[in-house]
């Protein structure tokens, strides 16, 4: 493995490398976050998503009707709790990081999405992560059709119609490039989408280091794929890896576009001559 990195301590991590369909998803993104974190225990974390369960499950039983079920969903971590999104949340990479999001009270689509999931799940709501264009939401399959719940605009509440429409203003997508967007997102796809939101982040931060280890798992999550190798190669390069660039470059240049190869020789001359200081 290439950096030493075996994720043998990752369970649910595992579970998606070998494309299981049983992942813990909430768990899953705490392995991310120790990346970030080490030493990070999950208790704290999952004793708040117990608690907020344990006080929705009165209200949740009363409620008349599912769209009133999942207004109390929205109302308890949205408003009670202040659990939302804020323009800024994007440029901080501890948005995407499950346990600093109920510290901050502040995260990004997706990260509020995973939250909110964990917490429906434990008070018998069955939400499913949606993939969607720009922006990761939740979807809950009512008895009048699928509803969608915007968790970074503390918990907004949308009909299939209403979400096309949103979500059309925003991309400029036709309906029919959005509508197939809106299908149940797996575990899987989920944390991909986490781990390319974090590689851009630390990317425009020049923390290669940390880049590097979101790109690691993008590798292993996707071990077919040229590009994510040939990113991981490139980051080795940034964040001073130079033996573990050498390879991974070496092996790009036999495989790459034509369009790429002058790039990916530069990087392999620099990464050579960042391993001859070394010896």
């Amino acid at each position: 493995m290439i950096g030493g990195r075996d994720y043998s301590s990752d369970s649910e991590f595992q579970k998606l490398c070998a494309r299981r369909d049983d992942a813990d998803l909430t768990i899953a993104a705490l392995e991310l976050a120790r990346d970030a974190y080490p030493g990070l225990q999950f208790d704290e974390t999952l004793e708040w998503i117990d608690t907020r369960a344990r006080d929705l499950s009165g209200p949740v039983a009363h409620a008349r009707t599912e769209m009133d079920m999942l207004g109390e969903l929205a109302n308890a971590i949205g408003q009670t709790h202040g659990v939302f999104g804020d323009s800024a949340a994007y440029d901080r990479v501890e948005s995407s990081y499950l346990h600093k999001v109920i510290e901050t009270r502040r995260g990004i689509p997706i990260s509020l999405s995973v939250l909110y999931i964990a917490v429906a799940g434990r008070v018998g709501i069955d939400l499913a992560g949606v993939s969607a264009p720009s922006h990761y939401l939740t979807q809950y399959e009512s008895s009048d059709g699928p509803l969608f719940i915007d968790a970074f605009s503390r918990g907004r509440i949308l009909r299939y119609d209403e979400c096309v429409e949103w979500l059309q203003g925003m991309t400029e997508l036709p309906r029919h490039q959005v509508e197939p967007t809106l299908r149940a997102a797996t575990p899987r796809t989920t944390i991909i989408r986490m781990l390319n939101n974090l590689k851009a982040i630390y990317a425009r931060q020049d923390d290669w280091p940390a880049a590097w280890k979101v790109q690691h798992r993008l590798s292993t999550l996707q071990p077919a794929s040229y590009t994510e190798r040939r990113d991981l190669a490139v980051m080795s390069v940034r964040a001073n890896k130079p033996a573990d660039a050498v390879d991974l470059l070496d092996a790009c240049l036999k495989t790459c576009p034509q369009s790429e190869r002058e790039l990916l020789q530069s990087q392999l001359e620099q990464a050579q001559s960042q391993l001859a200081r070394w010896n």
